[in-house]
């Protein structure tokens, strides 16, 4: 890291967008699809967990958990949405502005659980 305060943030994934990730050598959300009107990721793992494990496996039968990195004040531009309990957080970043926040991921986005 290079001092800037991070957040830590977490994406389920299937198999098709995390073939375009690895593309980017593990450094950018591929863009949204037309009917992708906002870019989600999550702020627990659990919640990644939840939505791999039960919606991603369901329906391309595997599902999978990132992590990555952020700069915390960029991500500070962009609502907390709570999508359901207390724990249900999503951080809602328009499509169109996805490009400029990869540029604002620190590091790389890694795998940290698989489920099939």
């Amino acid at each position: 890291m290079d001092g800037r305060e991070t957040l830590t943030l977490w994406r389920p994934t299937g198999p098709e967008e995390l073939a375009l990730v690895e593309a980017s050598e593990w450094t950018a959300w591929p863009p949204r699809l037309p009917d992708q009107p906002i870019f989600y990721p999550v702020l627990n793992e659990d919640y990644a967990i939840r939505i791999a494990r039960d919606w991603n496996v369901a329906a391309s039968g595997v599902g999978y958990v990132t992590r990555f990195e952020i700069d915390a004040d960029f991500a500070a531009r962009y609502p907390i949405r709570q999508a359901g309990g207390e724990t249900i957080l999503e951080l809602w970043v328009p499509a169109e502005e996805l490009e400029e926040f990869n540029r604002h991921i620190v590091g790389r986005i890694e795998v940290v659980q698989e489920f099939r």
